[in-house]
């Protein structure tokens, strides 16, 4: 990384989710029902779902990353989020965004997820 292309210190590296909006709470739930096929836990607690930002528009943007670049289901992953959250009412378009920055860690799974792995 270049030091032009590193982020200014103290900005966030996750941006922050639209957790006001109204339909967040739908898109998080219907992001739970997509699952890594190798791992008996939803994308959402696994910590895969990084950004959901929803404008006034009621257009959602997914930012999410894999476990690992190599994930063998990276190229359909986001197809699957998007098919889940597309039908929700009220929501008028959904894109969904891959990043590998920051990389995923076990830190960001949810206690529930650690719980079910047997990491706690």
């Amino acid at each position: 990384m270049t030091e032009a292309s590193l982020p200014l210190e103290g900005t966030p590296l996750i941006a922050p989710s639209s957790t006001d909006h109204p339909l967040y709470e739908s898109v998080v739930e219907a992001c739970r029902t997509v699952y890594d096929p190798e791992i008996p836990v939803n994308i959402y607690d696994l910590g895969l779902i990084y950004t959901i930002d929803i404008n006034d528009q009621n257009e959602a943007r997914i930012t999410m990353t894999l476990t690992a670049p190599g994930c063998p289901v990276a190229g359909e992953m986001p197809g699957w989020v998007s098919d889940a959250v597309g039908p929700i009412a009220g929501l008028q378009d959904v894109q969904v965004e891959l990043t590998w920055e920051p990389p995923w860690g076990m830190d960001l799974m949810s206690d529930e997820a650690r719980l079910e792995l047997g990491f706690m």
